[in-house]
């Protein structure tokens, strides 16, 4: 097999072995699409597995303290936790979207220009749409506008 085989070791996005391209290899050929395959479906599980620890948490720790204090505290908390949950969940459909784009063939390409991303912009980023060029004019227009 070509040095571009490797094997992954984790469970975040953030913690695998980077993919190391043969001389001359074809960009986003099976074995670099299994490798972000593997990556977003390990991200997707790890953010789900976060989903049901939080409710289980929330079942757990619930209670109806008498102190109003304790009870604002709780819901505080609560609160947090929902608006990171709701982050992750909005993060998990950008990885399903990600993985669909990679069963039609799209993914790693710039949706704007259709230049290649990048394997390295996509290890960091996986769930990117967009080559670095594009992305960094649409943040100075968004700058400009806002």
């Amino acid at each position: 097999m070509s040095s571009a085989k490797k094997t992954e070791t984790h469970v975040t996005p953030f913690s695998f072995t980077p993919y190391q391209p043969a001389e001359g290899e074809e960009y986003m050929n099976d074995p670099q699409i299994e490798h972000f395959r593997r990556i977003l479906q390990n991200w997707k599980a790890e953010l789900m597995q976060e989903v049901d620890r939080t409710v289980h948490h929330m079942q757990d720790e619930a209670a109806n303290f008498p102190d109003p204090n304790d009870r604002a505290t709780q819901e505080s908390e609560f609160s947090l936790e929902l608006r990171t949950r709701d982050r992750e969940r909005k993060l998990i459909k950008k990885i399903e979207e990600a993985l669909e784009n990679l069963e039609r063939g799209e993914y790693g390409y710039c949706e704007t220009c259709g230049v290649e991303i990048g394997l390295r912009r996509l290890e960091a980023r996986p769930t990117a749409t967009q080559c670095i060029d594009c992305k960094t004019l649409d943040e100075i227009r968004e700058k400009q506008l806002g």
